[in-house]
């Protein structure tokens, strides 16, 4: 069988997140990549793959998405290790030249029993390098067992951050700390772009803009309606399309159930239920208040976010708009500040008499407090001074897009 998944004209766009998983090759471990339909988890692992052949190493691509293959590696590790031997992968060979073959798996959660398979080579099979890939952390963790402990390096993929977003529109950016008036104003042009579309790669690379809408809405009908309808058994299919319309027009706001339960009309555990694989197949991720005692934070009302701002507003609005709404400005930055520093550092601040800061970011012993605003002069310095004084902290952000900035604090999106 000869895998035809890719085309040898398509460009391969190098990810960031590309040279953290090189250093863990050489390794033992099994590399399991994370992340939602689309966001371009089969494109990293061609460019693994183009890089270890351009090291003369080998490597071969299986998609499971060709059930096939799915029938091959369900059948069991020997009916595997004797398709590879098949194609000119002769382990023996491998063994006794101390050297590794290279194999992308990509969609492992088709598998019916991925962790025994992954774990019989892993223990058994040193001369092979796997490095996989799932669209379902739901799934996957349900397939996946403690058996596996140990043996797996685990990456999450988002959709594109906005220094990826420049890589794939070819624009030279370096960080700078002062930058030209034309400058600024081809970035910030380019992150309205960026904010209004949403960064899946497919839609960054799309021209016009009614291709684009029509990509997005194709994610929408395709992977969120039908892949988590069917993961979850959902009965009920135009309540659960209800209730992830309502979460997108409530982007940025604190999480109320009992309430979504009512608009909806569907049963509080489910809600939550729905909520769960939401977050678990990467569309929604909630945001939990911060707070220095641990039984409150979990206690109290998170907040909910969008990784993705184009899909958020295709399913709030039915179109993309033409300018930059505020709560579609705060929702881009959780996405950055995620995909920077990882959903668990990002918290949100509000006390009983509303004193409120958009975002407190954790980084290493010490937390940054961070207000968004579209127009820097919108910023209001009550709040994050209460806060400062209060956790005995020295700096804060405001991250804005146009007017005047102030002092060193502000700064725009793409200097977080």
């Amino acid at each position: 069988m000869v895998n035809q998944h890719t085309n040898t004209q398509d460009v391969i766009y190098k990810r960031l997140i590309a040279d953290e998983i090189v250093r863990y090759l050489p390794t033992k471990d099994i590399i399991v990549l994370h992340g939602a339909r689309q966001v371009g988890k089969t494109c990293i692992l061609y460019y693994l793959q183009n890089l270890l052949k351009g090291k003369r190493q080998a490597a071969h691509f299986i998609d499971l998405e060709d059930s096939r293959y799915v029938r091959i590696l369900d059948a069991g590790v020997g009916e595997f290790i004797r398709y590879l031997s098949e194609e000119g992968f002769d382990g023996s060979e491998y063994t006794r030249a101390k050297e590794r073959l290279f194999v992308f798996i990509d969609e492992i959660q088709y598998l019916e029993n991925p962790s025994s398979f992954l774990k019989l080579i892993a223990d058994h099979h040193q001369w092979l390098k796997l490095i996989v890939s799932g669209s379902s952390s739901f799934q996957i963790k349900k397939k996946f067992t403690d058996s596996l402990s140990g043996r797996t390096v685990d990456f999450e993929v988002y959709n594109l951050s906005f220094a990826e977003f420049l890589l794939f529109k070819k624009y030279r950016f370096s960080p700078a700390p002062v930058y030209t008036e034309k400058k600024l104003e081809e970035l910030r042009a380019l992150y309205e772009e960026y904010v209004l579309f949403g960064g899946y790669p497919k839609i960054v690379l799309a021209g016009d803009v009614e291709i684009k809408e029509k990509y997005l809405q194709q994610i929408i009908d395709t992977y969120i309606k039908k892949d988590i309808r069917d993961l979850a058994d959902i009965k009920d299919v135009n309540k659960f399309n209800r209730l992830v319309e309502a979460l997108a027009s409530q982007s940025g706001q604190l999480l109320n159930v009992f309430e979504l339960s009512n608009t909806c009309n569907i049963a509080k555990p489910t809600v939550e239920n729905y909520l769960f694989l939401l977050e678990q197949t990467y569309i929604v991720k909630s945001v939990r208040p911060f707070s220095r005692n641990v039984r409150s934070e979990l206690s109290k009302t998170p907040k909910i976010f969008f990784y993705d701002t184009g899909l958020m507003q295709m399913l709030w609005l039915k179109e993309l708009p033409k300018e930059v709404m505020g709560p579609v400005f705060e929702t881009s930055i959780f996405a950055e500040l995620a995909k920077k520093y990882g959903s668990q550092r990002v918290a949100y601040w509000r006390t009983t008499d509303k004193k409120e800061i958009d975002f407190v970011l954790k980084k290493g012993r010490s937390y940054l407090p961070l207000e968004v605003k579209l127009n820097f002069a919108q910023f209001k310095a009550s709040p994050v001074n209460y806060f400062k004084e209060k956790y005995h902290i020295s700096e804060h952000r405001v991250v804005g897009l146009h007017g005047k900035i102030k002092d060193k604090q502000c700064v725009y999106p793409w200097q977080l």
